[in-house]
């Protein structure tokens, strides 16, 4: 039996998605274990949430740090320290320098609240319903240096209902993106992935 694959999950907030990861990790069928979890703040829910299922953790604030460069560089260097196969952001709010995306080429992965490359950003689900569309969705890539530009692993779709509001519709987005995020990754982790230009093969 081969051994499971090591995730290092990088989170900002309440860490839903996390949780979300580590139930899924709990059954050795899923192929993977959660090396760690890294925050970007103090005294976050999901840090809490990995320490209760036992998992190590760490923290490193952008303010600590004389420069940016500085911060990613520390970051880059605890991740790695865990050799992880995949790194997950799960609702990391911090976009990663060139020296961690150097470090973990094709392997550092986000998830997004639109259908990509539909509306980017900190407001999908307001965005979308401003542009009165009848999908939305969420979409899991591989980083590069942009926001939220890289090669799509997954998307799922999510109708937009008359009465949605941003509220509604964003929490009937994050369920999806939760079972997306579970999905893709347990596909990652047992089949393996190819990243070819803007195509994301799996298996």
């Amino acid at each position: 039996m081969t051994s499971p694959k090591r995730l290092v999950v990088l989170v900002s907030g309440s860490g839903s998605n996390l949780q979300a990861l580590i139930d899924a990790c709990a059954d050795p069928a899923y192929g993977a274990v959660i090396a760690a979890v890294g925050a970007d703040r103090e005294g976050t829910f999901g840090v809490e949430r990995a320490e209760k299922a036992g998992i190590p953790t760490f923290v490193h604030r952008v303010k600590d740090y004389a420069t940016r460069d500085e911060w990613d560089r520390a970051l880059t260097e605890d991740v790695a320290s865990y050799e992880p196969d995949l790194v997950v952001s799960a609702g990391f709010l911090k976009l990663c320098g060139p020296r961690f995306l150097e470090a973990f080429p094709g392997r550092y992965i986000n998830t997004h609240n639109s259908l990509l490359p539909a509306f980017p950003g900190m407001n999908g689900p307001g965005e979308a319903l401003a542009a009165g569309v009848k999908l939305a969705g969420a979409t899991l890539f591989i980083c590069d240096s942009g926001v939220d530009t890289g090669p799509i692993i997954a998307q799922c779709a999510v109708p937009v209902e008359d009465d949605d509001t941003v509220d509604t519709l964003t929490e009937r987005i994050k369920e999806a993106e939760r079972a997306q995020l579970v999905a893709s990754v347990g596909r990652m982790v047992r089949d393996g992935w190819k990243v070819e230009g803007r195509r994301v093969r799996l298996g």
